[in-house]
């Protein structure tokens, strides 16, 4: 399976949802991670020390990864270009699964607006029409999912994914980001996160994910095993 993860800052991804990307590369699938910016108007880290670790963590996790400019940190625009140019990257690497920041208002812009983006260029990859990437070949994906990065609070996730076993080397990837996990307690944040939402499960740790769409099910067996323990 090949899976395309888009994140607006070098950390996103890792914070949000590497657990869940390196359980799914030590089971084969391939794991693409593209992202929009270089944190240029971070407190803490230079663009290009905050490249060279999201550069690290993504070589730690076996993911491949990319660097694409939207204009910089914080000002990364939902318009129909910059759409248009997430399309593209999606008809080139035809993931079946495609990965995005939880839409959720209240946290950096960058964040809702690269959910937005990548959302609206999930639909455009499939027009054949769209003079702008007529070259490459339409890709319709299989499935959007959202991950949250700090907007943790009265949530509930559509899936609940027990990372228990990808805990020790999440900690190491989040950890490739010095700059910023010694800036603030977003470890501590993302740990207790997980751990909180894996109780409910009866897990170590959890991560949550969020579905732009409903997701087809062929019969009840595949929502059988409920996911709450209190």
């Amino acid at each position: 399976m090949n899976i395309l993860v888009f994140g607006p800052h070098p950390d996103d991804v890792e914070f949000g949802c590497a657990p869940v990307l390196i359980q799914e590369i030590e089971r084969g699938n391939r794991v693409k991670i593209v992202v929009l910016s270089r944190g240029e108007a971070g407190t803490a880290g230079t663009p290009e020390a905050r490249e060279q670790e999201a550069r690290a963590a993504a070589k730690l996790m076996g993911a491949d990864i990319d660097f694409l400019d939207f204009g910089g940190d914080c000002h990364i625009a939902r318009r129909p270009e910059n759409a248009i140019r997430l399309a593209a990257e999606i008809r080139m690497e035809r993931p079946e699964i495609v990965l995005a920041p939880n839409p959720a208002g209240n946290q950096h812009p960058d964040h809702v607006a690269v959910s937005h983006l990548v959302r609206d260029a999930c639909r455009l990859a499939r027009y054949g029409g769209l003079v702008e990437i007529h070259s490459l070949q339409p890709h319709k994906i299989g499935s959007l999912l959202f991950y949250n990065i700090t907007a943790h609070l009265g949530q509930t996730p559509d899936f609940v994914i027990d990372v228990s076993g990808a805990a020790a080397k999440w900690e190491a990837v989040m950890r490739c980001h010095a700059s910023q996990v010694s800036a603030k307690s977003y470890l501590d944040l993302q740990l207790t996160a997980a751990r909180a939402l894996g109780l409910v499960i009866g897990t170590e740790m959890a991560i949550g994910l969020f579905a732009n769409d409903p997701v087809r099910i062929d019969d009840l067996s595949a929502v059988a095993r409920s996911a709450r323990e209190f």
